[in-house]
């Protein structure tokens, strides 16, 4: 049985001022759901965290999921850092999926 991939995400809001980290199986519908402000209770609704700036692709959910768990444990610097080296003006990568 083939195991579903997943990605591990940052966004972050308009001010840039917050960070979420998040992993999904469908990063175009995870990022709508931000978008839309599905989930009332969330991090991502309470801090308008809706802007995509960083996404890695994963095989399988599983590796997503043991990524996110490491970069969730990760400084706010070292998550910047990850950030600059791979979209150094912040740019809003949904525009891309």
């Amino acid at each position: 049985m083939k195991t579903k991939g997943g990605y591990v995400y940052i966004t972050t809001n308009k001010r840039h001022t917050v960070l979420y980290t998040g992993v999904t199986a469908d990063i175009g519908k995870r990022i709508w759901e931000h978008k839309e402000k599905l989930y009332k209770n969330s991090f991502a609704y309470k801090y308008n965290a809706d802007v995509l700036i960083y996404y890695e692709t994963f095989d399988d959910i599983e590796s997503a999921i043991s990524r996110e768990k490491q970069i969730k444990g990760w400084t706010r610097k070292k998550k910047i850092d990850l950030i600059n080296r791979n979209n150094q003006n912040w740019r809003n990568l949904s525009d891309d999926l």
